[in-house]
């Protein structure tokens, strides 16, 4: 099954709302970078997460979420835009904590309970928006929350889910963004607060079958009109000839360093695993366009 992501209003346009299926994509972080469970969850919802915030944002916006806890995985890197592509890494891949009291894997064991949650916004202005917050609880769904309600200053829920097969693969991934609009009315706030207090998990409602619009309506019934539906997918920009150009970036005496001390290059890409080989020859033409560059007696 495809993975799915929807935006839209609720109550009157008093509510705002995002849900996103998006197991396959965590499926892909998960095999790119031989997460092991816990790992897989706690990356896996910070992806899904930026993968609805991406979608906030208009035209060629993009943005990076940064989670810098504490704990054992150090940190999570997301980046998303406003077409649903997202790619991501955690710094230490292999971290499986024992369960939770609760039965459930440890993610606020393994991203630490202290620390940052870093958002950063290009929308096409000079400088980019730039949020930051402490660490709640190291879920992430209460961490999102917090940032909405203190960094953009919009009353929010945020539900984000992970279920992890015991052979590591992911069975199901998904989660909600419902955000409060000025003017919502009394009676409204405390229906919404209600039906979020006896909702169900979203990986449970998955695992039942449903839709990410099918999610909402368990919230705020059938006054739900969608705005757009797309597919979120993994997807990096990285590319052999951006890595050549960096490389030519480093100058023509470092470039010579590695001809000489290596005799090769090996560049990965933290976000998508790919590793870049460059051979001694490859390295020389390089070395001689870095060179063409380089003004004569600098």
């Amino acid at each position: 099954m495809k993975d799915e992501l929807v935006r839209g209003t609720a109550w009157n346009g008093g509510i705002r709302v995002f849900a996103a299926r998006t197991t396959q994509l965590v499926s892909e972080l998960q095999r790119r970078h031989d997460t092991f469970p816990t790992a897989t969850a706690a990356l896996g919802r910070a992806a899904t997460a930026g993968a609805m915030m991406g979608v906030m944002l208009k035209d060629e916006g993009k943005l990076t979420i940064q989670v810098k806890g504490d704990g054992p995985l150090g940190q999570i890197v997301v980046d998303a835009n406003a077409r649903g592509e997202v790619r991501g890494y955690v710094d230490y891949p292999h971290v499986h904590l024992p369960s939770n009291k609760f039965g459930k894997l440890d993610v606020a064991g393994a991203v630490g309970t202290s620390g940052y949650l870093n958002v950063i916004k290009d929308i096409g202005m000079r400088e980019p928006y730039r949020g930051s917050v402490p660490i709640v609880s190291g879920e992430l769904g209460e961490d999102f929350t917090y940032y909405f309600a203190e960094s953009e200053q919009i009353p929010s829920v945020v539900g984000l889910g992970v279920l992890v097969d015991t052979d590591n693969s992911v069975i199901h991934a998904g989660g909600l963004i419902v955000q409060v609009l000025p003017g919502l009315p009394e009676d409204q706030l405390q229906r919404l607060e209600a039906a979020v207090s006896a909702m169900p998990h979203v990986t449970a409602l998955l695992d039942q079958g449903e839709t990410p619009e099918g999610i909402l309506k368990y919230l705020v019934g059938d006054d739900l009109t969608i705005h757009e539906t797309i597919e979120p997918v993994f997807r990096c920009q990285c590319s052999r000839e951006r890595v050549e150009r960096t490389l030519i970036t480093l100058g023509p005496d470092e470039l010579r360093s590695l001809i000489d001390e290596d005799g090769k290059a090996d560049v990965l890409c933290h976000f998508c695993n790919e590793t870049y080989k460059f051979t001694a020859e490859e390295l020389e033409e390089l070395h001689r366009r870095a060179s063409e560059r380089t003004p004569k007696g600098v």
